[in-house]
């Protein structure tokens, strides 16, 4: 069983017990959120499709950790002109296991 639903404005395939790493979220770790924004469940079966969103659905998931991903770094130049600037850039994110989809 599987489901495609949008969360933090991304539409990702979930299932139970994956885990996900999204963009930041506004939670604690430990703390239990659901969405109702399914496009679509897939019970093995039959595939269900909502318009945009199926009603009566929804995927429950905990937020396991938050953190910052790998450093990026930005090298900006101007030929001839003597500028040259390094910017270092960590995104934010936060890691979160499927724990359910009804």
């Amino acid at each position: 069983m599987f489901a495609i639903c949008e969360i933090a404005g991304a539409q990702h395939k979930v299932s139970k017990g994956a885990v996900l790493t999204l963009e930041k979220l506004d939670a604690k770790e430990g703390e239990k959120l659901t969405t109702d924004k399914v496009l679509l469940k897939f019970d093995g079966k039959t595939v269900e499709t909502g318009t945009p969103y199926l009603k009566g659905a929804k995927v429950e998931f905990t937020v396991k950790s938050q953190g910052k991903g790998e450093k990026i770094r930005v090298f900006k130049k101007q030929p001839k002109k003597r500028f040259q600037k390094t910017i270092g850039h960590r995104q934010p994110y936060t890691q979160v296991e499927i724990t359910a989809i009804h």
